[in-house]
């Protein structure tokens, strides 16, 4: 189920129903979250979406407004569906997380328990060991091959976090190897699988 098109109605059996916060760092992948958020949508899922600021430099918020038919969180100080602290009532309400494209910051910041911007705020708050989230990383395949990267990665698979990918191809950079972000297919069929533990 990592590639090709899912069908609606297995789509439908897995997300129909399901709270699902879809976190974004910037990174030039964030136009393939677009789909992303509107296959979750189409299938059912109540999908709400958080961006950090660089990723609104990328794709305005408007977008996935849009496609998730909800309001979407970029900085820590709003309270958009709750009087509570939406890091606690939001991050607590959800079935499952996934973050896309996850950064070698936003790696980093997890791995170290940084929470200065509304994406690493509202995961801080996420109980992995009740609601699963999937890390799809993105960025260059030099700054995916250093020490840190991967050091942070092992500590954050030991810390509870699922991933998918990356994958292996053509970067914005004009190189090619590891670290293109998996695509949206993939990444919905990863979901589903986390979500169905």
């Amino acid at each position: 189920m990592s590639g090709g098109s899912l069908d609606p109605k297995v789509l439908a059996e897995q997300f129909g129903g399901r709270r699902l916060l879809v976190c974004i760092c910037g990174g030039i992948a964030v136009y393939k979250v677009a789909t992303v958020v509107s296959r979750l949508a189409q299938a059912g899922a109540e999908v709400t979406v958080a961006m950090t600021p660089s990723a609104t430099k990328f794709v305005a918020p408007l977008t996935f407004q849009a496609l998730s038919g909800r309001p979407v969180y970029t900085t820590p100080w709003e309270h958009i569906e709750s009087h509570d602290p939406q890091h606690i009532s939001l991050a607590s309400s959800v079935d499952g997380v996934v973050v896309a494209p996850c950064t070698m910051d936003c790696l980093a910041r997890l791995a170290t328990g940084r929470t200065d911007d509304v994406v690493t705020l509202l995961l801080s708050a996420v109980d992995r060991q009740k609601t699963p989230v999937l890390l799809a990383p993105a960025m260059n395949v030099t700054m995916w091959a250093q020490p840190a990267t991967q050091r942070n990665i092992r500590q954050l698979e030991a810390d509870g976090f699922d991933f998918v990918g990356p994958g292996d191809g053509w970067q914005a950079c004009r190189e090619v190897g590891t670290g293109r972000m998996s695509e949206p297919e993939a990444i919905v069929a990863a979901l589903g699988g986390v979500l169905s533990r």
